[in-house]
């Protein structure tokens, strides 16, 4: 099967990228933190390494939970073990700048649930080991190390709970092996998806260099400010590569600084010190510097992996904090998720309005409770993509027309090609006009990573029956049910070839298409006859301009319409069946009214 994956998916972490000045203010003063004892310590390898003291993680806020450790190429993996050691295994793998701290407020309602909870902190983060010099680290080497944790500890059926970082590396590691999970939950998180040989942002030059900068969260205030207007951004995008230089080079850099600036309320103080507790001095911050880095090694190293995301059968939930300043929490990206995993068909993927990037933090124990219905079974709940709750899904309404219908036209592009997706009503609903009003089109364009969209209809379908429609599989715009029934291709020098976008009233338009359409003997139809005497049946009435018109209206439609010279129009009943066949080319007129005519062959 040939596999299809939107802009969205392919370069979701790529953001506008601007140029900043790294040189040293003379107006900032940063104080240096307090001299910290260090001790390094070195592996059979030869690889530098420092250990957070236990000193340093007594009486955390909120954290009184005890440490495992397994030892991977010489170096110590941390992590919480909490929960029935029979129970069903929840694995939390968190992201950067954090550790599994955290995880404060969701590891207690999962095992209190009965769930094993494991909540790992990643190499050079919280209580694990961390090498000093940032070549030690690599995306791949954080990959294979979540390998041989899950081997060392014999985890099997495992549910993920992924954020972040813990995505990028996580879902590497549910598409390599699927056979490993038995579901999967995503918080805020992606798989780039990243041709090789790709440099997605400029290397950090001279990235051992220290600069004294502002810091770059002053930009955030403590009780974060509105970034999105549901999916539409208010404030500008987040800069990464400012973040890449800011995270590897500053001398201000902290965790407790990311953790309160991207998360939606305001951490106590207590809360900021437990962040900043695996991290005494800047000698212990390596793997939090380069991280940001370690996006660029993501290129050309995540295809096979998603080859496997995009065969997930088992269940695949999005919990989003709808607030987060970076890319990570956009509809689009979110809803590109739900489109290209079949796990996520058919789940309450989630949005919180009121939580940010760090979003464990922000509604944690709602999190862990909507995970534990989820994990039972119980997929009611979502307010984002997948299916709208039964008693909200828009029904055929019997009073309209039943061959009513109305098409959605989402334009994208793609490695300089255009094309638009066709989402319709047909075979499902007759598009109620109230369930037509409540799509917000933008949010829609916004969800779906689509560069445009309009709205075709709604519409009446005159010929009898509607063909054999594609198979698909059903999306929701708002409550309304839709199928996707065509991927048409635009050539932007003459977009009307595609039947997308037909021209001005009257004037002949030719489309690609292979269609018959059938009208049986008896029946009424509709013609425009054109100066050259070229005759062409209505295959649509529309109420796109006129929400009123009937097909009460339709025999004396002529009166209403402002015909041009030479032009007429006339109704007449078929004493014969009639049949219209485009065998690769239409040739379709609309008239004022949004009304489509294709032109009769002989």
């Amino acid at each position: 099967m040939k596999l299809n994956f939107s802009s969205t998916i392919i370069f979701s972490f790529l953001l506008a990228l601007f140029a900043i000045s790294c040189e040293k203010d003379d107006d900032i003063t940063v104080e240096d933190p307090p001299e910290v004892t260090i001790d390094t310590l070195l592996t059979a390898d030869g690889i530098e390494f420092v250990r957070t003291p236990d000193s340093y993680f007594k009486d955390l806020a909120d954290w009184p939970y005890g440490y495992e450790y397994v030892e991977i190429d010489g170096l110590r993996q941390a992590y919480v073990d909490l929960g029935p050691t029979d129970g069903e295994v929840v694995l939390l793998l968190h992201g950067q700048p954090s550790w599994s701290y955290l995880y404060r407020k969701m590891i207690p309602v999962l095992a209190d649930a009965g769930y094993r909870v494991i909540a790992m902190d990643h190499l050079g983060f919280g209580r694990s080991d961390k090498p000093v010099d940032i070549s030690s680290y690599s995306y791949l080497g954080h990959y294979d190390r979540i390998v041989q944790f899950i081997e060392l500890l014999n985890l099997n059926d495992i549910n993920l709970f992924a954020q972040d970082w813990g995505s990028v590396i996580g879902l590497r590691v549910v598409g390599m092996n699927p056979d490993w999970f038995k579901s999967v939950v995503l918080g805020n998180g992606n798989l780039p998806f990243v041709q090789a040989g790709t440099i997605i942002y400029p290397p950090v030059e001279n990235p051992n260099d220290i600069i004294d900068v502002p810091s770059f969260f002053d930009q955030y205030t403590p009780q974060q400010e509105p970034y999105f207007d549901n999916c539409v951004r208010l404030i500008d995008e987040f800069d990464f590569a400012e973040w890449m230089i800011y995270a590897m080079k500053a001398r201000s850099f902290t965790a407790s600084e990311a953790a309160e600036g991207w998360t939606w309320f305001e951490l106590t103080d207590e809360e900021k010190t437990a962040y900043d507790a695996p991290f005494p001095s800047r000698e212990y911050m390596a793997g939090a510097r380069v991280f940001p880095s370690l996006l660029n090694e993501t290129a050309g190293v995540t295809q096979e992996a998603w080859m496997g995301l995009a065969s997930f059968q088992k269940p695949f939930l999005t919990i989003f904090g709808a607030n987060d300043p970076l890319d990570l929490g956009e509809c689009a990206l979110n809803q590109s998720l739900i489109n290209n995993i079949p796990g996520a068909s058919g789940k309450p993927h989630y949005r919180y309005p009121d939580a940010s990037h760090f979003l464990q933090s922000d509604q944690g124990e709602d999190i862990a409770q909507r995970m534990i219905k989820f994990f039972n079974g119980d997929y009611s709940g979502g307010n984002f993509g997948g299916t709208p709750t039964p008693e909200d899904v828009c029904e055929r309404d019997p009073n309209d027309d039943s061959r009513r219908y109305c098409e959605f036209l989402l334009v994208y592009q793609n490695n300089g090609e255009v094309y638009a997706e066709v989402w319709g009503t047909q075979g499902l609903t007759n598009c109620p006009q109230d369930c037509l009003d409540a799509v917000d089109l933008e949010a829609v364009k916004v969800e779906n990573g689509a560069v445009e969209i309009s709205l075709n209809g709604p519409r009446i379908w005159m010929p009898d029956g509607q063909g054999e429609l594609p198979p698909s599989d059903p999306r929701y715009f708002g409550t309304l049910e839709v199928r996707l029934l065509a991927t048409v291709p635009i050539d932007p020098s003459n977009p009307q070839s595609s039947g997308i976008g037909l021209g001005d009233p009257y004037e002949e338009n030719l489309v690609n298409r292979n269609t018959v359409y059938e009208y049986p003997a008896g029946s009424e139809v509709y013609e425009l006859t054109s100066p050259d005497s070229s005759i062409y049946t209505m295959q649509s009435f529309s109420l796109i301009v006129d929400l009123d018109l009937t097909a009460d209206d339709l025999p004396n439609l002529g009166s209403i319409l402002q015909l041009p010279n030479g032009w007429t129009y006339q109704a007449r009943t078929l004493s014969e069946e009639l049949v219209l066949t485009a065998d690769g080319e239409a040739f379709v007129v609309t008239d004022e009214l949004g009304n489509t005519y294709q032109r009769r062959t002989f």
